[in-house]
Formats: structure tokens, C-alpha cells, sequence
């Protein structure tokens, strides 16, 4: 069963970031059904492939990520299921309803949810859309909605933020696999075959009553993360290029059951040639899509849509590309008469900083890249700057040896007797993400560089002594203040005119 997209969501979505036409719901209910051709009448459950394009244009449609909403489908129904064997909407014991489970959602019609899969699927759509702009929810960076780790706290509302959705068992302070949201995640990267970045977060911003059935009380109401996050697969255009997560194999039809005719190298680019199709073989539960993509000697095929990657805007420097070869002015705030330019302009060529790629610039409302120079560096941010310019074949090798995010940079800092104030244990992981202090930055670069641990003043005076600082005294170089990016890349540039000519 081919479908090929997308004559529907390409009049709704413009850009993938904004709902633009207001079109009534029940119009567009009936163009998703046709779309993928489905008969809403029938009261059987569609095969996998018409499942997989109601939920995929559904999602879209509202601009939420289909990755997202055929994860929930799948953990609040299994196997993608609405009916029973007898023809009626499967219900459960606290009355969630068919494949979105629609509890108590005032508003919709009891009987249509029960009745018409697309409606049901429209409802739990919506609810999800309503929990990602609650106002008392925790955002993230910049709440792109095309990113998929930004509905972080979207998910978990949708089930509830009740202690048993806590990011953290409070008793224990060990990550919870067992919250609803990190099912969720769970599901995504098991069946969209793509990896999330999973977001440090503390337990000490979860407050919650484990013998209570309160709400979550948040201390943190906004999470700005310098990590690679992941942009969802589904808003690829035509004649866009794109690049391969890994070695990949290019198919003759929009199937793995189909022949290989050829496989794309890791980090190939290709360009994309039509919209995205979904699986061809109506029985196979695939949650990705297929691309047809045409390689740089003309060959053309298709790629499941797990294993493409928008090309870097701002590629990281190789050892091919010359210093100076990335440009920093495409970056929408770098400033050219800023005291840090031709410090970011190095770090970004060295590949110490990659900046943001695509995200919402509040002072223009547009999505663009942003170095971000005035924002705070936590000390796990800082740590990764460090071993990128110090350690950098040590960084890329060494393994973490636990699922916190910023296991390998505590490794590094424990085996250089750096005096941080974060650590593996789950006491001081904290402080990994909190903004680390230019006196405790001093610490760590003079540190590393005299290997051995430095008191603060004997770093102040370092820094002073070989002109990486332009301060006189301890009380003007502000020990207490926090680090930003922009203070970060300028000592390290300093550092290396002045260590490394």
C-alpha cells in the first residue's frame, strides 16, 4: 500500500513552523481520511502503513511532530489499536477511550471518539498541543516546536504531572525509566530508530510528596541547554539537502523488503527529490517514512527517513577545513564591533562552540542561528569546551560509563584532578548544571594547564600574569560572576595566542 504525500498538509503547513489557514476540522478530518484513504465509516482497525498517515498528517496538520504522536498512540493503545475483534472503541477501566485514550476531555463528543478514528486522534492532538503551552509547565530553550526534546513536559502533562512522572525517584535520586515521558522517549527511538538526547535535569527541580497525589511543584521553569538536540524527520522539502546518520542502505522502493541499490556513506549528502511515502508493505509496523533522495552521481532511491539529518548549516571544522572557512556572520546576533568577535569567529572554526542551529530568536520572532554570547555557561557546558580544546581525541573516545549525559566530561575532570563542583554522584550533579562562576572557571583552566589543582587566587593571578585577563585585582575580575559564552571563548582564544602561537 503506497501513499505518496502531501497534496493535504503542504496547503496547511507553511514552513513546517506555523499553522496558517484556518481550515474547519471537520474538512480537514475528511481530507487526512482521504489522504490516506481510509473509510471512516468502518469500524476495523487500519493496517499499519493508513495508521501510520492518520496519525503522521494529523500531527502535522496541528504542527507537532509526528514522531511524538504516533509514540503516545502507540504507549497508550499497543500495537496502534481502536477497536476490539467486536467492532467497538476499546475503553479502559478509567475510561480512557480508542488509540489517544481521551479521558475526561471536555468538549468532544463521548460517542464520535468512540465511533471515528480520526476524531479521536484529532482529540488527543489537541491535547497535547494545549499541554505545550501551558504556562506553568517548564520550557525549553527556546520551545521550538519542531524540536522533539522540547515537549518534554507536553508528554508527561498529557498523562499527568503526578510524582510517578518525577524525571527523578526522589527516594533514590536515580533517573525514572518508568515516567510516562520517558516511555514515551522509549518508544521513539525503539521504533522511529533515531537517539534523543536525554536532558540533565537535577531532582532537586522536581518537588513532590511520593504519598501524595499532588502535582509536581517545578523550582525551574526554564531549561536553556547548549546539547544537540533532535529536529523531527518530517518537515524535509524538496531539492533539500540533507545528510546520512550512518552508513545506510538506499532502496529501489519505499520498503526494506525492496532490493539495495547502493549505501550512503556517514555523513553523505544527498538532496531530497518529492515528498515523503509511507511504507509500502502494509503490514509492517515501520514508525519512520521513506524519502526518495538522488545522490551526487545521479543515483536515485529511497532512504527511511531514521537516517537523514538536515545538513549542517555551520559544519564543524575537519581536518580538511581550514581555520577561518566557517563564516560567524551567518549567525543572526554575532556582532562584528563586539569585543568577542574574532574570538567566536575562532571558536566556532576550531569547533570549541557549534552555536544554536535554527531556533526561535525572541528579539525578531524568527527561527534562526544564534551564537548566544551573553548566556551563562553551566560547568558540564564549560567542561565540554574544555576537553574539546585540551582533550578532544580523549573526549570522542572515552565511553560513559552511566546513562547521565554528562558521565564522560566527570570522567575527564576526576582523571585531571580538576576542582569542579558537579561529579557523578547523585548529591553533586546539580551542580553540573548550574552556571559555573568565572572565579571557578579560573580554577579549571589553570588546573588543567599547570596539572594540578590551583587555588582561586593562585588562578586569578595565572590569568593575570600571562595577560588572559586585563583585570588588576581580584574584586574586578569578579570571581563570583557567572561565566558567560562569550567570557569563555575569550579566554580560551587568549590562551591559545598566548600557549599555542
Amino acid at each position: 500500500m503506497k501513499k505518496i504525500l502531501k497534496p493535504l498538509i503542504s496547503v496547511i503547513v507553511i514552513g513546517a513552523l506555523s499553522l496558517t489557514i484556518n481550515i474547519d476540522k471537520n474538512v480537514l478530518a475528511n481530507a487526512i481520511a482521504n489522504t490516506c484513504k481510509y473509510d471512516s465509516a468502518s469500524k476495523v482497525n487500519p493496517d499499519y502503513s493508513t495508521m501510520n498517515c492518520l496519525l503522521t498528517e494529523t500531527a502535522l496538520s496541528y504542527n507537532v511532530p509526528p514522531e511524538i504522536v504516533k509514540a503516545i498512540a502507540e504507549g497508550e493503545s499497543g500495537n496502534w489499536r481502536h477497536f476490539d475483534i467486536n467492532g467497538e472503541a476499546i475503553v479502559t477501566a478509567d475510561n480512557g477511550i480508542g488509540i489517544m485514550q481521551i479521558t475526561n476531555q471536555a468538549g468532544y463528543n463521548q460517542d464520535r471518539l468512540k465511533s471515528d478514528i480520526v476524531y479521536n486522534i484529532r482529540a488527543g492532538v489537541e491535547t497535547l498541543v494545549d499541554m505545550f503551552k501551558r504556562k506553568d509547565l517548564p520550557s525549553i530553550n527556546g520551545g521550538e516546536r519542531d524540536v522533539l526534546e522540547h515537549w518534554y513536559f507536553a508528554i508527561m502533562a498529557y498523562n499527568g504531572t503526578k510524582p510517578v512522572n518525577s524525571p527523578f525517584v526522589q527516594a533514590t535520586g536515580e533517573r525514572n525509566a518508568n515516567a510516562y515521558q520517558e516511555r514515551i522517549i522509549q518508544i521513539i527511538e525503539k521504533l522511529e530508530l533515531i537517539d534523543l538526547t536525554e536532558l540533565p535535569f537535577t531532582r532537586e527541580h522536581f518537588q513532590y510528596d511520593s504519598n501524595s497525589r499532588e502535582n509536581i511543584k517545578f523550582s525551574a521553569m526554564n531549561y536553556d541547554f547548549d546539547l544537540p538536540l533532535t529536529k523531527s524527520k518530517y518537515f524535509f522539502k524538496t531539492n533539500q539537502k540533507v545528510s546520512a546518520t550512518t552508513n545506510v542502505t538506499v532502496r529501489t522502493r519505499p520498503t526494506t523488503d525492496s532490493p539495495s541499490m547502493s549505501t550512503l556513506r556517514k555523513g553523505e549528502i544527498v538532496t531530497i527529490t518529492g515528498p515523503f511515502e509511507y511504507e509500502s508493505v502494509s503490514t509492517k509496523k515501520n514508525h519512520f517514512v521513506w524519502y526518495p533522495v538522488k545522490r551526487n552521481d545521479g543515483t536515485e532511491g529511497y532512504v527511511a527517513s531514521s537516517y537523514l539529518n538536515y545538513s549542517a548549516q555551520t559544519p564543524m571544522p575537519t581536518p580538511t577545513t581550514p581555520v577561518g572557512s566557517i563564516e560567524v556572520s551567518k549567525f543572526a546576533d554575532y556582532k562584528a564591533d563586539q569585543y568577542w568577535a574574532e574570538d567566536f569567529q575562532w571558536a566556532v572554526n576550531k569547533g570549541l562552540i557549534s552555536g544554536y542551529q535554527n531556533v526561535y530568536n525572541p528579539t525578531t520572532k524568527k527561527y534562526e542561528n544564534l551564537l548566544k554570547p551573553n548566556t551563562n555557561l553551566t560547568e558540564n557546558q564549560m567542561l565540554s569546551v574544555l576537553f574539546r580544546y585540551f582533550k578532544s581525541d580523549e573526549l570522542a573516545s572515552t565511553k560513559p560509563s552511566s546513562s547521565w549525559s554528562a558521565d564522560v566530561n566527570y570522567q575527564l575532570a576526576n582523571k585531571y584532578a580538576l576542582p569542579t563542583l558537579g561529579g557523578k554522584s547523585a548529591s553533586k550533579q546539580v551542580y553540573a548544571v548550574k552556571d559555573i562562576t568565572r572565579g571557578n572557571f579560573a580554577r579549571i583552566l589553570a588546573s588543567m594547564h599547570y596539572g594540578k589543582t590551583v587555588s582561586q587566587p593562585e588562578a586569578i593571578l595565572f590569568l593575570r600574569e600571562f595577560d588572559l585577563t586585563t583585570t588588576k585585582t581580584d574584586a574586578e575580575f569578579k570571581p563570583n560572576d557567572s561565566l558567560t559564552r562569550a567570557h569563555a571563548v575569550a579566554f580560551f582564544h587568549r590562551y591559545e595566542q598566548i600557549f599555542n602561537k
